[in-house]
């Protein structure tokens, strides 16, 4: 089975990660490969890891690790196979916060694929560029399908001050066909990482 985290990539308070990840989350667990048993998804957020501003003595490409916090937040990437981070947009970039999240690692993302899920009042597109190039840096294979959650048009401000978020069918197929990518890419770079293991079969495309 293929094993992808949803990264809930901000820990700001009264951040709306947490609603878009549970709507990725919802969304993604109506993928076929997910409903048969194929893929199994996990929401991983990073407020929960505590992680400071990074404080290893060492490079991560180096591995050695010594902190308990770094310990633990590299068994949890090092379980998956693929990754859909969720981030909005901070001036034009990712949060301070998932760019610490993500140098404190190296071996753990290598030959992995993920998908982007960038909100913000233009997307969050800028944000997802960003990430993007540090996707390069880590050896992870973004893929080219993303989704670009906009709140004004997106979001149900009918109950909820803060709104709530609700894209229509548009935004879950987009999603769709992302996870269509990351589960094949997830997929076929398991031989990267154990050249024993075999490419197929693999979930295949909606």
């Amino acid at each position: 089975m293929i094993q992808i985290a949803i990264i809930l990539g901000s820990t700001r308070p009264g951040r709306r990660v947490e609603d878009v990840a549970r709507w990725v989350a919802e969304a993604a667990g109506r993928h076929p490969a997910v409903k048969a048993g194929e893929a199994g998804l996990e929401l991983v957020d990073i407020a929960d890891y505590g992680l400071p501003l990074l404080d290893e003595p060492a490079p991560a490409v180096i591995g050695y690790y010594q902190n308990a916090h770094t310990k633990r937040w590299a068994a949890t990437i090092g379980r998956f196979d693929g990754f859909v981070f969720v981030t909005p947009e901070y001036n034009s970039a990712i949060p301070a916060a998932l760019k610490n999240a993500i140098d404190y690692l190296y071996a753990e993302w290598n030959d992995k694929a993920a998908g982007i899920v960038s909100y913000g009042v233009y997307g969050g597109t800028r944000a997802a560029e960003q990430l993007r190039q540090t996707m390069g840096e880590i050896k992870v294979a973004d893929v080219h399908a993303q989704v670009a959650i906009n709140p004004y048009f997106d979001f149900d401000f009918t109950d909820s001050k803060a709104g709530v978020c609700a894209p229509g069918e548009r935004q879950e197929t987009a999603l769709t066909t992302m996870l269509d990518e990351v589960l094949a890419w997830s997929h076929a770079l398991r031989v990267l990482r154990d050249p024993t293991t075999s490419a197929d079969p693999r979930p295949g495309p909606t």
